[in-house]
C-alpha cells in the first residue's frame, strides 16, 4: 500500500515538475523572441491547433451537439483566441437550448459567450467540464472520449477537460503550456469495452 502511495506522489510530482519546465522553457521563448522581434520584421503569426476528429458517437444525437460545440470551444481557448471562445461559446448556448438543459448550464454558456477576457473565459469552461462529461458518460455510444487534467491550472488546483484524442493540448494555458497535462480517464461505451 505504501509503494502505491509513493507511487502516486511521484506521478504528480513528475507531471508538476515538467509543466514548471514547460512554463520556464516558454517564458524563455517569449523573452528570445521580444529580443530578436525589435531588430526583424514580425513574425509569421502562429499556427492554430485543430481539435482531432471526433469517434464518439451518442445515443442523443443532441448530446452529439452538444460534444461537438464544447471541443470547439476548448479549440477556441487551446489557441488564446477569445472571438472564437464566444462564438463556440454561442454554439455551446444553441446545443443546451436544444437539448434542454438547467438554468445552471445555460448561465455558464453565456458568461464564455459574453466575456471578452479569456481568462474568464476559461474560468466559464472550468464550470462547463464536469456538465459536459456528464452528458457524455450517460450517452456516449461508440467511439472514446478521452479526460484530461492540468495540475497548474487556477493557480495549482488544477482542471479537467474532455478531448478527442489522447494528446495533450492544454485550453487553460493555451501555447503558454501547450502540453502540459496528463489523461486522466478514457470513456468508451459498454459496447466498446
Amino acid at each position: 500500500m505504501k509503494r502505491y502511495s509513493f507511487l502516486s506522489i511521484l506521478m504528480v510530482f513528475l507531471v508538476f515538475t515538467a509543466c514548471k519546465n514547460e512554463v520556464k522553457q516558454a517564458e524563455e521563448t517569449t523573452t528570445d523572441t521580444a529580443v530578436e522581434n525589435t531588430t526583424e520584421a514580425p513574425q509569421a503569426s502562429k499556427p492554430k491547433y485543430e481539435a482531432a476528429a471526433a469517434t464518439a458517437t451518442f445515443k442523443d444525437p443532441k448530446v452529439g451537439e452538444v460534444y461537438k460545440a464544447y471541443i470547439e470551444l476548448k479549440t477556441a481557448l487551446v489557441n488564446t483566441d477569445s472571438e472564437a471562445s464566444s462564438k463556440a461559446a454561442d454554439a455551446l448556448l444553441t446545443a443546451f437550448s436544444n437539448l434542454g438543459v438547467e438554468e445552471e448550464t445555460f448561465l455558464a454558456a453565456q458568461f464564455v459567450m459574453e466575456s471578452k477576457e479569456i481568462a474568464a473565459q476559461r474560468e466559464g469552461f472550468n464550470r462547463l467540464t464536469p456538465i459536459v462529461e456528464q452528458l457524455v458518460v450517460d450517452n456516449l455510444e461508440g467511439g472514446e472520449v478521452y479526460k484530461q487534467y492540468c495540475p497548474m491550472a487556477f493557480n495549482n488546483t488544477g482542471a479537467y477537460w474532455l478531448s478527442n484524442a489522447k494528446e495533450i493540448y492544454n485550453p487553460y494555458f493555451g501555447d503558454m503550456m501547450l502540453n502540459c497535462g496528463r489523461v486522466a480517464d478514457t470513456f468508451e461505451s459498454e459496447a466498446t469495452n
